[in-house]
């Protein structure tokens, strides 16, 4: 993680990363709300929804050989124009990574892809195998 001290050190993120040297990169889809059987999670619910993506990302990731702490980068997208909503999700998934605080982008969209869909996370990790 890097700092960046000239900037505002209220964004609860690091500014940017590397990865390591030799590092194998791992790009994940966009880890979306779903249980097993492909109905949505936490309809209405943007925390609730964050916390299945994150579920469904730590299982993705596992399968690719890492973990959240191997995660470099992310982007939080969240069928919201409200700013509250927004906030919701990303107190989810800034308390997931806890002091591994990856440079994130938080964004409202208008629609997601699956019905009920207020959430999906997508994520860069690296490992170094």
């Amino acid at each position: 993680m890097i700092r960046a001290p000239a900037l505002s050190d209220v964004a609860e993120y690091a500014y940017a990363a590397t990865a390591p040297p030799g590092a194998r990169l791992i790009f994940l889809a966009g880890s979306c709300p779903l249980n097993d059987d492909g109905s949505t999670a936490a309809v209405g619910d943007h925390a609730g929804q964050a916390a299945v993506c994150l579920q469904n990302l730590v299982v993705a990731l596992a399968a690719a050989g890492a973990r959240l702490h191997d995660v470099i980068s992310t982007r939080v997208l969240v069928a919201s124009s409200r700013q509250p909503d927004l906030v919701a999700a990303w107190q989810v998934v800034r308390d997931a990574f806890g002091d591994h605080d990856v440079p994130s982008t938080l964004m409202g969209v208008t629609v997601l892809g699956y019905d009920d869909q207020l959430v999906e996370i997508e994520a860069i990790a690296a490992v170094v195998d």
